[in-house]
């Protein structure tokens, strides 16, 4: 690994703190639960920032929450210095709709939007749960409150014409608590924003037979159009056991942000880490696999924070 031309060590710890040092400044990166992939995302940031704090003082950990709209509101509240966030959901903070109607969040900045996330429909083969029209009558968990995952679920749902009360159950399990519900029989399936493979969708198919619903139509069509911010997307092939076609679906991307209370030394330094050992990035998690640089600009919802524009026109990437 590079940092300035020079080499080092590889750390062997994902986003732990080190013995705190005067005039060290601490960041932490709000993620989700610890089955999904914004953990490991944290975690991986946290991996390459750590390499350079004797050089940037900066020391950077991980925190699971409850997800995205978690974050954005603990960003806010200066609880949080970083957080992992649905482009939509980055989109309704900036603007002030939906979860934040009427609150807009005008000092929330975007740093890089990392990789795709997808709602992904997980089912019980034996519910018989072959569209989204067969979710009614249903027990299906939407998730946590306060997550994107269930901001994006209600919006399919409030344009598909299906409403939480056609379920014969609506779940708000958190993410890490949905294949042992699927397994136990207590959910028919679960909705489930993230980018793939997830170790999650693979607990869950490990322990019951599990079919990944397609999630296409008139109803889709017109949700995209009227949030740009979502773009139709396939679940590939051969992922999970027992799904060896691609499955239809929509997504967003993966989206780190901050606040304009963060100093500029703080994102640059973050920003500098990932890009400067972008390979080895994109090597910590499969679902980074087709990231690119260019990518990494691209489905960002929330003006960029200076520190972040600042290290992206020294490499070129914006003038």
């Amino acid at each position: 690994m590079k940092f300035n031309g020079k080499k080092i060590a590889t750390a062997t710890l994902i986003g732990l703190l080190s013995v705190p040092a005067f005039g060290a400044e601490f960041v932490t990166i709000g993620t989700g639960g610890v089955t999904g992939t914004y953990y490991p995302t944290g975690g991986a940031i946290c991996r390459l920032v750590n390499q350079y704090k004797k050089e940037t003082k900066l020391r950077c950990s991980v925190e699971s929450t409850g997800g995205s709209v978690y974050n954005v509101n603990t960003i806010k509240n200066g609880e949080l210095d970083f957080g992992i966030v649905q482009s939509d959901i980055v989109y309704q903070a900036s603007k002030g709709e939906g979860a934040f109607k009427d609150a807009a969040i005008p000092k929330l900045k975007s740093v890089m939007a990392i990789y795709p996330e997808l709602l992904t429909l997980v089912t019980r083969k034996d519910a018989n749960i072959n569209s989204l029209a067969d979710v009614k009558g249903k027990r299906i968990n939407l998730g946590n409150p306060g997550s994107g995952n269930e901001a994006t679920a209600l919006a399919l749902f409030d344009e598909s014409g299906i409403k939480k009360t056609d379920l014969k159950f609506a779940g708000a399990l958190k993410a890490s608590e949905m294949p042992d519900a699927l397994r136990d029989n207590k959910i028919d399936g679960y909705f489930y924003m993230v980018g793939h493979p997830t170790a999650n969708i693979k607990d869950a198919s490990n322990s019951v037979d599990v079919k990944i619903t397609p999630i296409e139509g008139a109803n889709v069509d017109s949700l995209i159009k009227k949030y740009p911010y979502f773009a139709k997307a396939n679940v590939p092939a051969g992922m999970y056991k027992g799904n060896d076609v691609d499955t239809p679906t929509f997504g967003v991307k993966a989206v780190l942000v901050t606040s304009d209370d963060v100093s500029s030394n703080a994102v640059y330094a973050v920003v500098k880490a990932i890009l400067e050992n972008f390979d080895e990035f994109k090597q910590l998690h499969p679902a980074y696999s087709n990231i690119t640089k260019e990518s990494l600009l691209e489905g960002l919802s929330a003006p960029l924070h200076e520190g972040a524009k600042k290290y992206y026109q020294e490499i070129g990437l914006i003038k």
